[in-house]
């Protein structure tokens, strides 16, 4: 069977809103087309700053770095960009220390915001260093793939593999909020979008019978 991406709207006037009630740790899921571009507005809204490191990956780097740096420093924000491995390779002890050392080596303060461009592995990675660094800093998700967006940017789970078990060593951290552009998807290769959508039906399994229904009556 065929599976299409979903086309891109025109985007609306605010974000849609999802708030996650944590207490002290609530944070909310901002959804809407473009938001990628926009990222900047919606961190100093935040009262983040005035500094930025954009942890992502090469291929996430091509597609999508350039305007959210752009939308960072033109809301006054100092951007560093760091680059990681795609896939399970970056989720690493080593490149967790690679990210410290260059947090520490340019004198990165607590005002720092780490904001994760990418999918799973990334997020998993950025999200568990901020944790780590001067025993906490902002940490922002800006998830790019459909498993990320659905699942992976949601709920704190941070951490690396070890070479003895995958997801060993790692912390529960919330992110300060999470931006979801679904206009992402639209450069997702098809086998990972059929992987995201597995993971809604998922939920429309365990939990939520008219969400399991409206996905049988819009298979395509």
């Amino acid at each position: 069977m065929t599976t299409r991406r979903p086309a891109v709207a025109r985007p609306s006037a605010a974000p849609t809103r999802i708030p996650v009630t944590l207490r002290d740790r609530s944070y909310e899921i901002l959804v809407q087309h473009g938001l990628l571009a926009r990222l900047g507005e919606q961190l100093s809204r935040l009262g983040l700053g005035p500094t930025a490191v954009v942890i992502t990956n090469p291929m996430v780097k091509r597609l999508y770095a350039t305007r959210v740096i752009r939308s960072l420093k033109a809301h006054g924000f100092d951007v560093d960009l760091l680059i990681v491995p795609d896939g399970e390779e970056a989720k690493s002890m080593r490149w967790l220390n690679r990210i410290l050392d260059a947090l520490v080596r340019t004198r990165r303060e607590r005002q720092t915001s780490l904001v994760a461009l990418g999918g799973g592995v990334v997020g998993d990675l950025a999200g568990f260093a901020a944790s780590a660094y001067l025993r906490g800093i902002p940490f922002v998700q800006a998830p790019t793939t459909l498993v990320a967006q659905v699942d992976a940017s949601i709920g704190g789970k941070t951490g690396v593999n070890h070479p003895l078990g995958k997801n060993l060593v790692g912390a529960f951290y919330q992110p300060r909020v999470v931006l979801i552009d679904p206009s992402a998807l639209r450069t997702l290769p098809v086998r990972q979008y059929r992987a995201g959508l597995a993971e809604v039906v998922k939920y429309g399994v365990i939990a939520d019978a008219r969400l399991f229904e409206f996905l049988e009556g819009n298979l395509p």
